[in-house]
C-alpha cells in the first residue's frame, strides 16, 4: 500500500479494502504468526530479510521473493511456514 493509500484509509477507516489487499494482509499476519511460533523474537523479526538457502528462495531473501512473486509468492511463504510449524 502506498503512503497515499494508507493516509486515505486512515482518514476514512470505514472504507472497504479490496480482496487483493485483504488477502495480502491475511498472508502477512499468518507469516508473522508462524515466524513467532517457530523462532525467537529476534530471528522472527529478521527472518524475512535474511538470505535463504531453501530452493524456493534460491539464495534470495523471502522479502525479495515475495516482492518479485506477488500474491502467489506470499501464499507459498505462508504455506512453507505453516508446514514447518505443523499447521495446515
Amino acid at each position: 500500500m502506498s503512503n497515499g493509500g494508507y493516509y486515505a484509509l486512515k482518514k476514512k477507516p470505514d472504507r472497504t479494502l479490496d480482496e487483493d489487499r485483504l488477502r495480502r494482509i491475511s498472508y502477512l499476519v499468518g507469516i508473522f504468526k508462524a515466524l513467532n511460533i517457530l523462532y525467537s523474537e529476534k530471528l522472527a523479526d529478521q527472518w524475512i530479510q535474511l538470505s535463504n538457502k531453501n530452493r524456493i528462495f534460491g539464495g534470495r531473501t523471502p522479502l525479495s521473493y515475495m516482492i518479485r512473486g506477488g500474491l502467489p509468492a506470499f501464499q507459498t511463504v505462508r504455506r512453507l511456514l505453516d508446514a514447518r510449524r505443523g499447521g495446515h
